[in-house]
């Protein structure tokens, strides 16, 4: 499964939105900043994330983002859904159908291939292990391997 570096990203400014209390916005240049990535495309997520409920987006000099709801109640399949979209993940083509099969009565074709079958398993398995892993249990195993995580965070934001 192949994600775009923009879920890395999400899932990382709601932890850092949380870790900062969340009482003020942060602007998109100042989260960009504290992990050295490109602000219009940081924002492009950002924003994905205020049009699914994740965030919200006050506009203005002190305006910048906002966690909507506590990270208890966003799932890591929330961010994915904002980020990549709803789409699945595997695509069947039905090249079953070509080449040597395109012979072959249409009969042996009206149930899904083998292939899809467990392809469209598979993901249904990470569907369900992503909706049931909120932000909060991510926060919770990042502050296990990093104690003060939270703490720098705060520290850095707070100085820059």
């Amino acid at each position: 499964m192949r994600m775009s570096e923009g879920v890395e990203w999400a899932m990382h400014c709601c932890l850092t939105l949380a870790w900062l209390g969340n009482e003020v916005p942060v602007s998109t240049a100042k989260l960009a900043a504290g992990f050295e990535l490109p602000s219009a495309y940081l924002n492009k997520q950002l924003q994905a994330l205020a049009r699914a409920g994740i965030m919200t987006s006050t506009p203005g000099a002190r305006g910048g983002f906002r966690l909507a709801r506590p990270l208890e109640e966003i799932t890591v399949m929330d961010v994915v859904m904002a980020i990549e979209g709803p789409g699945e993940a595997f695509q069947c083509t039905e090249i079953r159908r070509r080449g040597a099969g395109v012979a072959r009565p249409e009969s042996q074709f009206r149930a899904p291939c083998a292939v899809s079958t467990a392809m469209r398993k598979a993901e249904l398995a990470w569907r369900q292990a992503l909706t049931a892993q909120t932000l909060a249990d991510v926060q919770a195993a990042a502050n296990r391997r990093a104690p003060q995580a939270g703490e720098v965070i705060r520290r850095w934001y707070e100085q820059n």
